[in-house]
């Protein structure tokens, strides 16, 4: 049997079976019975004049309800049961299992990403060939949304990941699944925290809004023990509005904030969360911000957007974050005047490589003297510089190795630079992750910091190699944005 971590690894869309049976919602009672019967099928979803699934109509609502109540001529729009639970295609397969276990589902649809049947999954397929320690470890990942049962979470996160590594999946494919997680918990806090208030009588959210993260948790990149960077994007509101609706928000910030970091994502120190009113707008308020950004072109604006970038919604309003994500695109694409001050800005970002192929190492601190911060001196320079390609070319795509492919696609990339590029990323993600997790395993910090002398010597001669790759790729941006040679 194959690994079963390799459970972890799989989506929906790989797992799922045909789309299930669709039925309009003018279509009768007596159409739908005859329907299901007629095609064995265990539910239908009922859909509107565009194909959106609006409602499902499953076994139990035939016997128990229509059964009692409908006439055959009754429409399904009478009948169905709405609030449709479902799934997307590219969600994690272990997460769907956990829903459809939660709720007592044993179908539900997959619906894309405007609201179409796609498929269905069936859990007794699903759970075929899982033995009861891997579902136990999917209940652990996915467990009640208490602070203590998400404290659970992250434990069984680590667990999961050392695991993963320990199966050789690359480093990548971990980040994603951290990250997954790490949405998926912020996720369930806000929800918490929008109960929470409801309950105290402080009322619903007062205006639609779209909870974002940015920096690796929008690239699909985190690590073991990511702080937290992250905003909201309210909908427009008028002005006289704002003590009331922004007072709202604050406070809904603070819980976020401070409930994230009580199960194990720290605040973050530069103070890039909801909190604060800097990463707290309306959509409007969010398109003059980046306007500002470009215009005055300083050291702090350029960081601040630099920060902002890689943001990626994770609950609430889908819509909000792809409108910013396509106005952000529209604005950068072939700015180069700003996209070469932001790299003058990331200039700093130098990678720890120096003459005749020597590492540079750290001197100045002597808790971590002869290592090499890996992060800021491997992988950031490579981050920063593919970014502001992808940027320049309208890419949006997020993580980095997929930022890579569509340069490639576009011809911006030679396919032995593409290689190069992503074969870095892979080992250098894979060297940072194992340390943090031997950090772990050793009750210190899990850092970024990797000594030369811990890796084999094949490792350290790929890393030279990934060292100059990235040198060399950073060589051609400086030259491309600011016509320097040198």
């Amino acid at each position: 049997m194959q690994s079963q971590t390799q459970l972890f690894r799989r989506r929906v869309g790989d797992f799922m079976g045909p789309a299930p049976l669709a039925l309009e919602t003018t279509a009768s009672v007596k159409d739908a019975v005859g329907a299901m019967t007629a095609g064995r099928a265990a539910c239908a979803v009922v859909v509107d004049g565009d194909r959106r699934v609006v409602g499902i109509l499953t076994e139990q609502d035939v016997t128990r309800r229509i059964a009692l109540r409908a006439t055959p001529e009754t429409p399904l729009a009478d009948v169905m049961s709405e609030g449709v639970k479902s799934i997307g295609a590219d969600d994690y397969l272990y997460r769907a299992i956990a829903r459809m276990r939660r709720f007592g589902h044993r179908n539900m649809p997959v619906l894309d990403g405007i609201g179409r049947a796609v498929g269905h999954l069936d859990l007794h397929d699903a759970l075929a060939d899982i033995a009861a320690a891997t579902v136990e470890r999917i209940e652990l990942l996915t467990h009640e949304g208490t602070l203590d049962g998400l404290r659970e979470v992250k434990a069984a996160q680590i667990d999961l990941a050392a695991d993963l590594l320990a199966d050789a999946v690359p480093a990548p494919e971990i980040q994603a699944i951290l990250t997954d997680v790490n949405n998926d918990i912020c996720r369930r806090v806000a929800a918490a925290a929008v109960d929470a208030m409801a309950a105290e009588g402080k009322g619903a959210p007062p205006v639609d809004f779209a909870v974002i993260v940015m920096g690796s948790g929008g690239r699909d990149e985190n690590y073991l023990f990511p702080d937290q960077d992250n905003g909201f994007i309210l909908a427009d509101y008028p002005d006289a509005e704002h003590d009331r609706i922004d007072g709202w928000f604050a406070e809904l910030a603070v819980r976020l904030n401070a409930d994230l970091d009580a199960v194990g994502m720290p605040l973050c120190k530069g103070y890039v969360m909801a909190q604060n009113p800097l990463w707290r707008k309306t959509e409007s308020q969010w398109r003059e911000q980046i306007a500002l950004w470009q215009a005055k072109r300083d050291t702090a604006a350029l960081r601040l957007a630099d920060i902002f970038f890689d943001f990626r919604g994770v609950t609430g309003d889908p819509a909000m974050p792809a409108r910013l994500r396509a106005h952000v695109t529209a604005l950068t694409k072939g700015n180069v005047a700003f996209l070469k001050e932001m790299f003058r800005d990331d200039a700093e970002h130098g990678v720890a490589l120096g003459w005749f192929g020597r590492f540079i190492t750290v001197r100045d601190d002597p808790e971590h003297k002869g290592t090499i911060n890996l992060k800021h001196t491997g992988a950031l320079p490579l981050i920063d510089a593919v970014r502001l390609l992808a940027l320049r070319e309208g890419i949006e795509a997020g993580p980095t190795l997929a930022r890579i492919e569509a340069l490639a696609a576009a011809g911006v990339l030679e396919a032995d630079e593409q290689d190069y590029l992503s074969g870095a990323f892979r080992h250098i993600a894979h060297l940072l992750l194992r340390q943090q997790l031997r950090d772990h395993a050793a009750g210190a910090p899990a850092g970024y910091y990797v000594a030369p002398k811990a890796l084999s010597r094949r490792e350290k001669d790929y890393l030279r190699d990934c060292l100059r790759a990235i040198r060399a790729f950073r060589a051609r941006i400086r030259s491309e944005f600011t016509g320097e040679v040198f």
